[in-house]
Formats: structure tokens, C-alpha cells, sequence
């Protein structure tokens, strides 16, 4: 039998291990199995995530919608840092991100869109810091995890046409995600189901690894599980994914 308080404690003694500030907030994902994984009960704000999709491009634009689902369930501005604009905004706001809250930051180079983003996570307040890249170093991600730290603010680096496998040595990041492009439902109508997504979780902090196939953001950046996989056997949905 599972004891809240328990588990409570004891996620709050992870996120102490792994030098997380109390007092920063969390932001659930509201799926009881996902949030679940992660030691603290949804993404922690005041650390550094890494998100990926892979050398697709469909991949690639279901991991920016499930970054701008992320920071839609967010209050104030978002620095979105990156070589060049190359976003769709109207996506964006589809994922309940209005475009009002997102500044961009256009650097030219991964080295600039990494400095751009460590300046902006010097600022408290930010809803959240994306920085859009092909591949950082360790010593970068310590540096933007302090940043985070220090400031509260959620940093998310986006590794954007990363194949599989091709983590970052020696992340700091407190998460690392995967979001890859899977079938939507069979309507029986010539017509569009909601997107579907794999996403899956290859570094947690504290957790294990696992994998989830979710339905794609609404308007207001929540994903869901579909239906028919809600009430699915447990052995089945505990089943983990390879670190």
C-alpha cells in the first residue's frame, strides 16, 4: 500500500541529493502514471531539461509542441533562443502558447543561442528559457543548470535532428526526453485524429526510464493518455524503456 506522505518525503530528499532549491514550483504533466516517474511530481522549474525529437522532421515538430505544451501551462514570458527563426507560431498558440508571451532569440550559432540562454535564466520570473541546438557540452549544461538553480526558472535545451542515442555526455539535465511521431487513432472516416505521440522519458534523476504513447496537446498544452490505453494491465504500463 502507497503512502503519500511517504513517498512525498522521499521525493523531497531526492530533490535535496540532487541539489534542487526548495521552493521552486513544479509543473505537472496531470497524468498520474507520467507525473508518477519523475521524482518530483512533474518537471521541476530551477533545473535544466533536454528534449529531443530525432533526424525526422515530423519527429521534430511534435518535440516543439510538447515543449510549448509545457510552458502554455505556465504564467509569463517565454525566451525562445535559437540560430534562426525557423518556428511556426501559429503551432505554437495552437499548443496554448499565445505568441504574446514568446520572445525570440535569434544567435546565430549553438555558442551564442548557450550564452543567450544563460543570460536569460539569470532573470526570476521567466515562465521558462528554450534554447534550440544540435549538440552542447557538459560544461555547458553545468553552467545552465546553476543558472537555473540560482534564478528558478525551468531551462530546456532542445537538441533538435538528434538521433537516437546521441545523448550529451555528462549532462547535468535533471531530465532528458524523447518525442517521436506515433499513428493516430483509426477514426473510420476519411478525417485528421489527434496527433499521438511516443514519448519517452530516457533520463530521470532519482527515477527509471519508461515510455508512454500520449495523445498530442490540446489548447490549453495538456496531453492525455487515449482511451484505450488508460485502463490498460499494469505489468504493460510498467514496462520500461531502454536507458
Amino acid at each position: 500500500m502507497r503512502h503519500p506522505a511517504v513517498l512525498a518525503d522521499l521525493r523531497a530528499r531526492i530533490a535535496r541529493i540532487e541539489g534542487a532549491h526548495a521552493g521552486h514550483e513544479i509543473i505537472p504533466f496531470g497524468i498520474e502514471s507520467l507525473d508518477a516517474r519523475l521524482p518530483a511530481g512533474g518537471i521541476a522549474t530551477g533545473a535544466l531539461h533536454e528534449v529531443a525529437g530525432s533526424s525526422q522532421l515530423a519527429d521534430d515538430a511534435s518535440a516543439t509542441i510538447f515543449l510549448a505544451g509545457i510552458l502554455a501551462r505556465t504564467e509569463g514570458p517565454v525566451f525562445w533562443c535559437l540560430r534562426w527563426r525557423d518556428l511556426f507560431a501559429p503551432a505554437l498558440h495552437l499548443a496554448g502558447l499565445h505568441p504574446d508571451r514568446v520572445t525570440y532569440v535569434e544567435a546565430g550559432s549553438d555558442a551564442h543561442v548557450l550564452l543567450a540562454m544563460e543570460e536569460c535564466l539569470r532573470h526570476a520570473g521567466l515562465a521558462g528559457v528554450v534554447g534550440e541546438v544540435t549538440k552542447y557540452s557538459s560544461t555547458a549544461s553545468k553552467r545552465l543548470q546553476l543558472a537555473a538553480e540560482t534564478s528558478g526558472v525551468p531551462a530546456f535545451v532542445f537538441r533538435r535532428a538528434c538521433k537516437a542515442g546521441a545523448a550529451a555526455d555528462g549532462s547535468a539535465a535533471v531530465t532528458r526526453w524523447r518525442i517521436t511521431a506515433s499513428p493516430s487513432e483509426d477514426l473510420g472516416v476519411p478525417a485528421l485524429g489527434r496527433p499521438r505521440w511516443r514519448v519517452a522519458l530516457e533520463r530521470s534523476r532519482g527515477g527509471n526510464p519508461h515510455e508512454w504513447i500520449v495523445e498530442g496537446c490540446d489548447a490549453t498544452g495538456r496531453i492525455a493518455l487515449p482511451a484505450a490505453l488508460v485502463d490498460r494491465p499494469a505489468a504493460q504500463e510498467d514496462r520500461q524503456a531502454a536507458a
